[in-house]
């Protein structure tokens, strides 16, 4: 058997990038999870994958919704990361958001994104992954900022900026 807490923490020293994944509730609301359990899967056809836990009160909704913008989020989005990593109704609650083409909600201005990148996908798959669900997306739309940002990352508990690698 392996001990939750020294598997939580050896999990913990694997640095990671911080996603953000939004959907439309059926009301037209913004709900959303943020996510380090995110993977590119295939090239042909274009997929990726994230992982929510079935215990998230998101993750019917995204489940359910069929279709969800992923994002892959900058330093400067930290007030994101927290508001969508809490649990509760009121995640959105001072967050800027849009719809995009494809109706899905997308953070910050439409007239430039915050993120590094932004993933616009269906439904393609789901699988079951122990607690959580694995939700593999077909990609439909990629947007990418004009003017490059630095990306966040997750390590031990704690969001920051990427550091600068020479």
């Amino acid at each position: 058997m392996i001990e939750p807490g020294i598997y939580k923490e050896v999990m913990a020293s694997f640095p990671s990038g911080v996603t953000v994944v939004t959907t439309l509730d059926p009301d037209g609301g913004m709900v959303g999870i943020t996510a380090s359990a995110f993977s590119a899967l295939s090239i042909d056809p274009a997929l990726v994958l994230f992982c929510p836990n079935y215990a998230s009160d998101t993750y019917p909704v995204l489940r359910d919704s069929k279709q969800f913008a992923i994002h892959l989020l900058s330093s400067a989005q930290t007030a994101e990361a927290y508001a969508f990593a809490g649990k509760g109704k009121d995640k959105t609650k001072g967050i800027e958001w849009h719809l995009s083409e494809l109706g899905n909600p997308l953070l910050g201005p439409s007239s430039q994104p915050q993120a590094t990148a932004i993933i616009e996908c269906e439904l393609w798959r789901e699988y079951d992954g122990g607690d959580h669900a694995i939700i593999v997306g077909a990609v439909k739309h990629l947007i990418l900022p004009q003017v490059p940002v630095t990306p966040m990352v997750y390590y031990r508990g704690k969001l920051g900026p990427l550091p600068v690698l020479a």
